[in-house]
This record gives C-alpha cells, sequence and structure tokens, in this order.
C-alpha cells in the first residue's frame, strides 16, 4: 500500500517551491500552526503582543500555549490585514496573506528566522481548502520537530513500529485535504510556469481587548508561571 503521507509531503513541497521557504508543515488550521510554533519557541510566562482586532483564535493560542497575551493598539482601525508579528517571538500570523515567494521576501533582514502561520481555511482566504493551516520555517530542526508534534509525537509509520518518545498533538492535515491543496495549487502559475503574486486580504475583526476572558485567562498564566518557576 503506498504511504498515504506522501501526498501531504507533495503539497508541502509545492508550498515550499511557491512561498520560497526552505521547509513547510501541513496542519489543520492556521489555530493550530500558531500554537504549535509558539510551543516551539517557547512562550511561558512570556507577554506576547497582538494587535486588538484579529482573529479570535489567536489569544486562545497563545494562552493555550502558556502565554500571557498583550493586546497592542490598532488606531481604531477594526480591519486587519496581511501580516503581523507575535511580539517578541519570531511567529508571524499570514493567515491574510498568501503570495509568490513570500518567505524569501519577508525573511529578507529579520534576524530572527520566521515561522509564518498560513491559513487555508475558510471561503476567504486565498487558498481555499475548507479547513487547513501551515507553518513555513528556515530550520530543518524546527522542521523535524513541527513534524512530529503534529502527530502525536508519532514518526510518520505504524504506531506499531513507533517507539513513541515524544509528547505531540493531533493536529496534522488530513491526506485528502493535502491532495486537495497540491490540485489547486496550479492556479498560482501561468501557463508558463511564472509565479503568480496574490495580494493581502483584509477583514474586519472585534476589539478583542474588550473581553474580559483573555486578560483573565492570562493572569492565570502568569499566577502558575510565578509560583512554579522556581521548582
Amino acid at each position: 500500500m503506498a504511504n498515504p503521507h506522501q501526498v501531504t509531503r507533495d503539497f508541502e513541497k509545492a508550498l515550499c517551491d511557491y512561498t520560497g521557504a526552505p521547509y513547510a508543515i501541513a496542519v489543520d488550521s492556521c489555530s493550530s500552526a500558531l500554537f504549535l510554533a509558539l510551543s516551539y519557541v517557547g512562550v511561558k510566562g512570556v507577554r506576547v503582543l497582538i494587535p486588538k482586532h484579529t482573529y479570535p483564535s489567536v489569544p486562545c493560542e497563545i494562552i493555550n500555549a502558556g502565554g500571557i497575551v498583550g493586546f497592542r493598539d490598532t488606531e481604531g482601525q477594526p480591519n486587519l490585514r496581511g501580516i503581523y508579528q507575535l511580539y517578541p517571538t519570531p511567529v508571524y500570523d499570514c493567515s491574510l496573506h498568501f503570495t509568490a515567494d513570500m518567505y524569501e521576501y519577508f525573511s529578507a533582514g529579520v534576524s530572527d528566522a520566521p515561522m509564518m502561520c498560513l491559513s487555508f481555511t475558510g471561503p476567504h482566504k486565498t487558498l481555499k481548502l475548507g479547513k487547513g493551516g501551515a507553518i513555513l520555517v528556515a530550520t530543518e530542526g524546527a522542521y523535524n520537530w513541527l513534524k512530529r508534534a503534529r502527530y502525536s509525537g508519532r514518526r510518520e509509520c505504524s504506531y506499531h513500529q513507533d517507539p513513541m518518545d515524544m509528547i505531540g498533538w493531533n493536529k496534522y492535515m488530513m491526506p485528502e485535504v493535502a491532495a486537495r491543496g497540491l490540485l489547486l495549487m496550479g492556479q498560482f502559475y501561468d501557463r508558463h510556469g511564472n509565479k503568480k503574486s496574490n495580494p493581502p486580504l483584509e477583514i474586519p475583526y472585534p476589539d478583542l481587548s474588550k473581553f474580559d476572558v483573555y486578560r483573565k485567562a492570562s493572569e492565570y498564566n502568569d499566577f502558575l508561571h510565578n509560583s512554579t518557576k522556581h521548582w
């Protein structure tokens, strides 16, 4: 039987070819991409700044990864556009931008190799897979960790053969979704094989700084971090 993960590898290769990223890890959503990237860099007890107007899962994933959410002023603009950094981490929310050579262009002049989290979920995204996401990274170490972390810590083999030596999460992209992604990547090339560029998307979001749930959860994470860091 053919390896069902090969189509995911092929889709990830297509993402790398189009975006200029050295490595890509396909996952089930951009929310999962953000959580895994933040878990890899380590944000427990770290205050992570994001725009006040963004998708609600972003502060959720910061909190789920053990971080503390901070909101920065967006000058009253409820529309989120393009790419932004989850400061001070090297993680970037790229859910509203997917274009040719974006990794090569964006990483130029950036001190830390960015971990760019993509979204293919919903009707408004540039690549519409129904549900899905990916992480673009520059280092083999990040690639290898994230690839196993998304798959319950497993290697891409039968669990009867895996030594099971890593804790992970169930956040991998289903092979049938990867197959659809691989098929639809053709729309981003012209008939001569040249890459097409896409404009950044713009979506209005509510002011999340007004919701106590994120502040209270962040305060709890802060309490946990300060009460256990001397163990």
